[in-house]
């Protein structure tokens, strides 16, 4: 199999591979979420660039269609008792109980109990909950940083977490400073350590090159495994 590598177009990430074919070919896969393409052997990294600039309205134009599809048959959540939560990859059963005091979160006889005001909109509870997701983000990152760090030899100078839409992590290499995604909370434990992982590799190897995939495999060998268990999403790290 011949070896993948990566074109990043601003916000788009463009999965390359030789084949033996004559042109160069985009293909665009809505379930998984990605953007693929095929050039002949002897074509150049380079070409295939300038090639995938010149798509690029094409390929943002397919790709918004698709997120505005994906977004009104996406599940909505009502923050009411009785919806199914995911934390740390455990389905848990939300509990929400009207008190005149500070909303709260916490896990009880393996439910979710959300502690509100009476008069709390949908959301408040919403932001509530996700405030708390951030907090557990949070309270394991630094450890999982300070494990990698040892290990790798590298810094990280400041980490953050935020809602993306389309990446599970980011890592900006000049000022050492990583991003993880709010959705990583409701992920098995194994995503979020692969994620910090990957993005502090990135301050070893900027490109998803061979010498990425081979960092991945020396620093974390089930690295693959970890990230089937994001495939369905269409973040990417």
């Amino acid at each position: 199999m011949q070896p993948k590598h990566i074109i990043q177009l601003d916000d788009v990430e463009i999965e390359v591979a030789r084949k033996r074919v004559k042109n160069l070919n985009i293909r665009i896969y809505p379930s998984e979420g990605r953007v693929a393409m095929s050039i002949p052997r002897r074509t150049s990294l380079r070409t295939a660039e300038r090639f995938a600039r010149k798509k690029y309205d094409w390929i943002k134009k397919h790709i918004t269609r698709n997120r505005e599809v994906t977004r009104k048959k996406r599940k909505q959540f009502h923050f009411c008792s009785g919806e199914n939560h995911p934390v740390w990859g455990e389905v848990l059963t939300l509990s929400v109980e009207h008190v005149h005091k500070k909303p709260a979160v916490a896990i009880q006889n393996e439910e979710i109990k959300l502690t509100v005001r009476p008069e709390t909109s949908l959301e408040k509870r919403k932001s509530v909950l996700n405030e708390w997701y951030r907090a557990e983000l949070k309270r394991e990152i630094p450890g999982l940083i300070e494990k990698w760090e040892k290990v790798m030899g590298v810094c990280v100078n400041e980490f953050g977490v935020k809602r993306m839409k389309t990446r599970w992590g980011t890592c900006n290499i000049r000022a050492k400073r990583i991003w993880l995604n709010l959705e990583l909370a409701k992920k098995d434990p194994m995503c979020l350590e692969y994620v910090v992982v990957h993005e502090m590799v990135h301050l070893l190897e900027r490109l998803h090159s061979k010498r990425f995939y081979r960092l991945m495999d020396n620093f974390l060998p089930d690295w693959k495994q970890r990230d089937r268990l994001l495939k369905g999403d269409k973040k990417r790290c």
